[in-house]
């Protein structure tokens, strides 16, 4: 099943930190990088900090929504990741967005991911990898954030996308 997860991160080697955790999602069993959208710097949505470096990855992976968001967060402690309060600036974030058609919503993991739909830093990379998935009004919904395209996928992420 396709499933497509938001990368993210602002402290320390950003770029690193996103292309470590393609290349670890890659050697997951049962599961293939499909594609990786183009890097993006944004400004951080509702908080303070430098700027994010963004991107999406479309995976083929058998494991369910739970085991999926819980290997996404062991890679996120790997490489340091703390949450003292919302919105905090991070080494690395990782988001799933959608799986299949999957619809969920308890108290692990809403699907699709709730927020999506209002930051252009998920939408723009979205729409690379699956543009039948973002539609032009929720394009222009976000058109005022501040966002720009830093480098193709296939250059950041080590021939990945």
């Amino acid at each position: 099943m396709n499933a497509f997860v938001g990368l993210g991160a602002n402290l320390g080697d950003a770029q690193a930190s996103l292309r470590t955790a393609v290349q670890t999602m890659a050697q997951w069993p049962h599961t293939r990088v499909l594609a990786v959208s183009s890097l993006y710097a944004s400004a951080p949505v509702g908080a303070q900090g430098p700027d994010y470096l963004n991107a999406v990855v479309k995976l083929d992976t058998k494991l369910l929504p739970g085991a999926l968001l819980a290997a996404l967060q062991a890679i996120e402690n790997e490489a340091g990741r703390e949450r003292p309060y919302r919105n905090a600036p991070r080494t690395l974030d990782l988001d799933l967005l959608l799986q299949g058609d999957l619809e969920l919503d308890d108290a692990q993991l809403t699907l699709p991911h709730p927020r999506m739909w209002q930051r252009a830093f998920v939408l723009l990379p979205l729409r690379e990898l699956a543009p039948e998935r973002v539609s032009a009004a929720q394009l222009a919904a976000v058109q005022d954030q501040r966002i720009r395209c830093v480098q193709p996928g296939d250059a950041w992420a080590g021939g990945g996308g």
